[in-house]
């Protein structure tokens, strides 16, 4: 991985300092960007569980039903509007969580 050089306002740097209290620019930034990347993990887990108790399972066995069956509901606005949100939310929450591990 190459390094690149990141130019930061002196107050966006001591606030980055401040807020972490670490004195190592990089290491305040690591640990402001895995604060908020727990933050939107909390979020997105919490929207999919809205989802989940919405349609009463999770969302592989949902995406399994409107894959291999064809019901009437699914052809309406909302119901695919609910697939696509839903299915955003886990995409996004698997893509944050392989950044973390």
């Amino acid at each position: 991985m190459s390094e690149k050089t990141m130019i930061l306002p002196k107050e966006t740097a001591q606030a980055l300092v401040d807020l972490t209290g670490e004195v190592r620019l990089d290491t305040a930034l690591l640990v402001v960007m895995r604060d908020d990347a727990r933050q939107k993990m909390a979020e997105l887990n919490n929207e999919i569980r809205q989802f989940g108790d919405k349609y009463g399972m999770s969302f592989e066995a949902y995406r399994h039903i409107w894959e291999t069956e064809d019901r009437p509901e699914h052809y309406s606005y909302a119901a695919e509007e609910d697939f696509l949100t839903w299915e955003g939310l886990v995409t996004r929450h698997a893509r944050i969580f392989s950044k973390l591990t």
